[in-house]
Parts: C-alpha cells; sequence; structure tokens
C-alpha cells in the first residue's frame, strides 16, 4: 500500500511544528524550507489538516501554524485519514466507516453478489495491520523518534510484534 505525498508530507509538517519551542506559530514558509518541500502544496495540506482540527492558523507579522492539541493526543490514523480519505489496499476494496462500526465490502462482491469473495480475508487482514499501527502511533512518538530513535521511545513495545524495529 502507498500512501500519497500528501500524508507524506502532512506527517512531515506536523513533526515540525510539534518541535516548535515555546508554543509559538510557525510560518509554513520557514517549514517548507527546513524540511525542502513545496510551499503551494503545504498550503493545501494545511488547509486539510485545519478542516480537521488538527492544526490551527494565526494571523499577522508573527502569524503561522500550531498544533491544535497535544502531540500525545494527535494519531497517525487521524492524520491520514484527514489527508489521503479512508486507507484500502486495493482498488475494489471499500471501507464503509459511515458508522461507529467499521466493514470492509470488496466492489465487485458487491456488485454481482456471487458469494464471499476469496481475497476479502487477506486485504481485511492488511487494512486491519495497516489501521492498527497507524491507531497506535501519535505525532508525540514520531517528535520522540526523530530526536532521539528507538531509545526515546522508552519502554513502549513497538507497534505490533511482528514488525521488526526501524533505526534511524
Amino acid at each position: 500500500m502507498i500512501f500519497t505525498t500528501k500524508a507524506e508530507y502532512g506527517v512531515r509538517l506536523l513533526v515540525d511544528l510539534g518541535q516548535a519551542e515555546g508554543g509559538d506559530p510557525v510560518a509554513l514558509k520557514a517549514i517548507a524550507e527546513r524540511e525542502s518541500l513545496p510551499l503551494a502544496y503545504l498550503e493545501r495540506i494545511v488547509a486539510l489538516l485545519r478542516k480537521a482540527g488538527i492544526v490551527e492558523s494565526t494571523r499577522g507579522a508573527r502569524g503561522g501554524y500550531l498544533l491544535s492539541r497535544d502531540p500525545s493526543e494527535i494519531r497517525m490514523d487521524e492524520v491520514v485519514a484527514a489527508l489521503d480519505g479512508p486507507i484500502a489496499p486495493m482498488s475494489c476494496f471499500i471501507d464503509d466507516s459511515t458508522s461507529d462500526v467499521q466493514k470492509v465490502v470488496c466492489s465487485h462482491h458487491a456488485i454481482d453478489d456471487t458469494g464471499p469473495c476469496g481475497t476479502k480475508l487477506l486485504w481485511t487482514r492488511v487494512h486491519g495491520g495497516v489501521v492498527r499501527a497507524l491507531q497506535q502511533t501519535t505525532l508525540a512518538d514520531l517528535i520522540a523518534f526523530e530526536r532521539g530513535g528507538v531509545a526515546a521511545l522508552g519502554a513502549r513495545p513497538p507497534v505490533g510484534d511482528e514488525l521488526p524495529v526501524v533505526t534511524a
């Protein structure tokens, strides 16, 4: 599964904001320069993050962007959903999350109603693993990792016992 550059750049933007000292607003131009990202694209990304309530903006000479809440309260599933929409490992896979109960529908099965899709089990497991990893990862985790690698995460186990530990 490949996430878009909106998700990649958006997460990088949030990590940068989370590292801001003193809680002062950060100019988007400064983030674009530090992260070597296109300013016009970041403007569109930050608008989506603002709409989702993840960042807030301030106007004026000392204006810019701030996180709307503590980094430990910002989960990556929320960020990816705000930027990329529902997570789907295959084009035929529909994440029908219109209610609190999440269900997965195979688009071709819904159309021809021929019985259970043979691949649904696999894609449901892939989807569940990705969503779980995103839900268990906060912005605070990413900030700590950037500052000090795996050791900065302390006693917190890596997400998913089967996943290898990534070193900086």
